[in-house]
């Protein structure tokens, strides 16, 4: 059990409460004491001066009356009076500690008596006193039994260790109850952790109700290790696309390679190399998307952000794209609101607005009446949302979530030029962004042409 911090923190704190109420128990009986014994002597001299104003006023037999009626009372004091040579003459007690009545004032040190109502009790009785010398010679003793301060120091002793002990027994019973039930977690916590280093990663570490540590870390852990899921699962699609997308243009490549070296005319062989050439640029931007997916997704680059004019860069993007929807005979129309300012990433913001113009350019047909692509920037619910609306084919709704995976292209005969990466780069700019991406039908009653709209929703910055 002690391998475990949290049995050892216990014992920690269990002796360090022992050695705590120890010494509150010895200083609280101490102190109730030593206050008891203050009261006493406190009496005792006032019993003293009364003593001494009563012999001064009547001599030896007022002082006797006076000591005989007290010693008589319920409770009395401890009263003696001796001789010169210390022998007792009267008093309430048979007899005390010898040499006590050899020196005057207070006694040193409590001394040892006995009564007469218990003189067969062998229990000691201890009493402390004050003794007088008068002028007569006579020695008056007048002190108090230390029973009660022994008494009410054992009581309050007792009392303390009972409610120390209660405090014990439930510091155990709450330990035993919570401390259990923490390490229980912890168990269940290292029981997952066993599953997810063995491989499997859709484990997640258990999450209670409470919202203590424990569960704030455990869902801590659970982003970490759904993040790490995902980029495992996209290195691992991305080695599959790679093996399956990649084969067949680096077959051309090849096989291009051995016609032009094979090739003995001059004007078919640079013919043969420019192709080639061609064909290691695609596979050179492919290679690039994908290295901009990985930085992006592994948020490298997320300490580039700043305070980015978004309404500024998206009528940039249309502008710099007009001139290419022109040539493809599309209309290109903006709606974009000003002034809209997010935290970000420039660059990245930039590149996703030209991978989503792109693709509208290239699967759009030419409208009638209405443009063919259409960019708008607005806010609404607290977001801002950039749309790119095409009059295209578009894509059906139970494909939409397959298209923004690397690689995968609707277009299965590959007649349209890309790489199947640049929805994968726009949704992993979104994530990073703390953002999401949105694809929907343009026109969801038109079949022929529903075309497709998407959306980028950022955050609203915070006022």
């Amino acid at each position: 059990m002690f391998r475990s911090t949290a049995v050892r923190l216990s014992a920690l704190y269990i002796l360090l409460f022992a050695l705590c109420a120890a010494f509150l128990v010895f200083y609280v009986t101490a102190m109730s004491e030593r206050l008891l014994v203050q009261q006493t002597r406190q009496s005792l001299e006032e019993e003293v001066g009364d003593i001494q104003r009563a012999y001064g006023r009547g001599g030896v037999n007022l002082l006797l009356r006076i000591m005989e009626r007290r010693a008589r009372q319920p409770g009395a004091n401890l009263y003696v009076i001796a001789g010169p040579n210390g022998e007792m003459l009267a008093g309430n007690v048979a007899s005390v500690q010898p040499g006590v009545l050899d020196q005057e004032g207070w006694t040193r040190f409590p001394f040892s008596y006995e009564p007469y109502s218990e003189s067969g009790d062998a229990r000691p009785h201890m009493a402390t006193a004050n003794v007088l010398f008068l002028d007569s010679g006579l020695r008056i003793m007048i002190g108090r039994d230390l029973g009660e301060p022994a008494r009410f120091r054992s009581i309050v002793r007792r009392a303390l260790m009972v409610a120390l002990a209660i405090m014990g027994v439930g510091a155990l019973v709450i330990w035993f109850g919570i401390g259990r039930n923490a390490l229980k977690r912890i168990d269940r916590m290292s029981a997952a952790s066993q599953k997810i280093m063995a491989g499997d990663l859709s484990q997640r570490l258990p999450v209670g109700r409470s919202g203590d540590e424990f569960d704030r870390l455990s869902d801590s852990l659970n982003a970490m290790l759904g993040r790490i899921e995902k980029l495992n699962e996209g290195l691992r699609q991305v080695s599959d696309n790679i093996a399956h997308d990649l084969k067949t243009p680096l077959t051309r490549l090849r096989n291009k390679a051995a016609d032009a070296l094979a090739e003995k005319n001059e004007d078919t062989r640079q013919v043969a190399l420019e192709g080639i050439i061609g064909e290691s640029d695609q596979l050179i931007r492919t290679f690039n998307a994908l290295l901009m997916i990985s930085r992006v997704e592994a948020g490298s680059i997320a300490a580039e952000m700043s305070d980015v004019d978004l309404s500024t860069i998206t009528a940039d993007s249309a502008e710099l794209y007009e001139p290419v929807a022109d040539e493809a005979g599309l209309r290109l129309e903006t709606e974009i609101e000003p002034g809209l300012t997010v935290s970000g990433n420039r660059e990245l913001i930039g590149q996703a607005i030209f991978n989503l113009l792109d693709n509208a350019i290239k699967y759009s047909g030419e409208g009638e009446g209405e443009p063919a692509i259409k960019v708008k920037l607005g806010q609404r619910d607290g977001t801002f949302r950039l749309s790119v609306c095409d009059n295209g084919p578009g894509i059906p709704a139970d494909k939409r979530g397959e298209v923004t995976k690397r690689f995968v292209r609707l277009d299965e005969s590959r007649s349209k030029p890309g790489t199947g990466l640049g929805l994968s780069l726009v949704e992993a700019v979104m994530e990073l962004h703390g953002g999401s991406l949105e694809l929907s039908a343009t026109d969801e009653t038109n079949l022929q042409a529903p075309g497709l709209a998407i959306t980028m929703v950022f955050p609203a910055p915070k006022p």
